[in-house]
């Protein structure tokens, strides 16, 4: 938490972690394509093949998963610039404070993104 626990000061701390987390599964992402080289190019003989693309394909989620959470903080600091941050994007009515303090990039109060 922040020292002043100011919706800005939270959302710094979102996006530097969510920055953080996709800087890392990129570099996990190289690693495993640097590691099976061109001399194993065939994943469905090569015995470690199957693992490999297993990883790759799991890293892989994982980075669209980043990039979505990244893209949400940058959504909220976007409403806070915009004087609409703590407002719920489907039905205007206030995002609880709890919900906020728990999930700072919060853009639908608890009652709507109870229906999604």
């Amino acid at each position: 938490m922040t020292a002043d626990g100011s919706p800005a000061g939270l959302l710094a701390e979102e996006r530097q972690a969510a920055e953080d987390r996709l800087v890392a599964l990129e570099r996990d992402f190289s690693a495993i394509i640097d590691a099976a080289g061109p001399a194993n190019a065939d994943d469905e003989h090569d015995p470690e093949g199957a693992t490999t693309a297993f990883e790759r394909q799991h890293v892989a989620a994982l980075l669209d998963q980043a990039r979505r959470r990244l893209a949400q903080v940058e959504a909220a600091i976007a409403r806070l610039e915009a004087g609409q941050y703590g407002r719920c994007v489907r039905c205007g009515q206030p995002i609880a404070a709890a919900r906020l303090a728990a999930r700072p990039a919060a853009s639908t109060c608890i009652r709507c993104a109870s229906h999604q």
